[in-house]
Formats: structure tokens, C-alpha cells, sequence
């Protein structure tokens, strides 16, 4: 049973860096896509990926939820700086599903102090695109066991 929901968490992480072109290794991409501004649904499918609430996800963007479901009924693209903050906020759940085995996991770690973090949770660094970068060489330091 746990390994077809780790197949079920793949399959869903998978198939939401497939819909919005997000390739965790090429930065320059998810950049270029970032630009573009992603349409406001992207913004409910990575809160079921990530399973943050609405105020969470919405807090970490600095935009209101009304603002964000305003946006999705009007058709509305985010702004780049949200688009790009989803789009690594994507890259990094790939990259973690890897290193953590199951997306159950990853999210427990994201709410405890993390000490490569100077103690702070990864969750609370995720409100910047530079936040989002030192969670993701955190993972990237757990993957290769150098937590110093």
C-alpha cells in the first residue's frame, strides 16, 4: 500500500513539473517560464502537491487567496516573481521527492528546524526565490549526507 502511494506521489509531481515545463536541473528554463507569467491554476496545483493551506501557499507569494481566485475566475497570469517562486517551489518538490522517498516525508522535514539552516524551519525561508534556494541545497546536502 505505502509503495502505490509513493508511485501516486511520483506520478502527480511528475505530472505537474510536465504541465508547467519545469526541469529542476535547468534553471535557465524555469526562468525564461517565470517571465511568462503561469496562469493562477498553477497556484492550486501545487497546493495539492504541497498540501499547504490556502493562507500558507498565498503567504509565501505575498498575494491575498481572494486575490489568487480572482485571478484564476478571470483568467489573470501571476506575476513573474510568483510564477518563478512556483515554478522552484515545483523543482524543488522534484528534487526532494528523490532525496526524501516520499512527499509525506519532505513535508514533515519543511515544518522542523533544520540545523544547515541556522535553525530555522524550511518552510519559513520559502517566501523568497533566494529562501527557496537554500532549502533546495539543504535537500541537495541531505543527498549527498554532508549536513555540516
Amino acid at each position: 500500500m505505502e509503495n502505490q502511494e509513493n508511485n501516486n506521489e511520483q506520478g502527480f509531481v511528475r505530472e505537474v513539473a510536465l504541465k508547467y515545463e519545469v526541469n529542476e536541473e535547468n534553471q535557465f528554463s524555469l526562468v525564461n517560464k517565470a517571465q511568462l507569467g503561469l496562469p493562477a491554476s498553477a497556484f492550486f496545483d501545487l497546493q495539492e502537491l504541497t498540501e499547504f493551506s490556502n493562507q500558507e501557499l498565498s503567504g509565501l507569494l505575498n498575494v491575498s487567496f481572494k486575490t489568487i481566485q480572482r485571478y484564476e475566475k478571470e483568467g489573470k497570469n501571476l506575476s513573474a516573481q510568483n510564477s518563478e517562486q512556483l515554478l522552484k517551489i515545483i523543482a524543488l518538490y522534484q528534487k526532494a521527492e528523490h532525496v526524501f522517498g516520499s512527499l509525506e516525508s519532505f513535508n514533515r522535514w519543511l515544518r522542523k528546524p533544520a540545523p544547515g539552516l541556522g535553525g530555522h524551519t524550511p518552510f519559513s525561508l520559502m517566501h523568497t526565490s533566494g529562501g527557496i534556494d537554500l532549502v533546495r541545497e539543504e535537500v541537495i546536502r541531505i543527498e549527498f549526507g554532508s549536513l555540516a
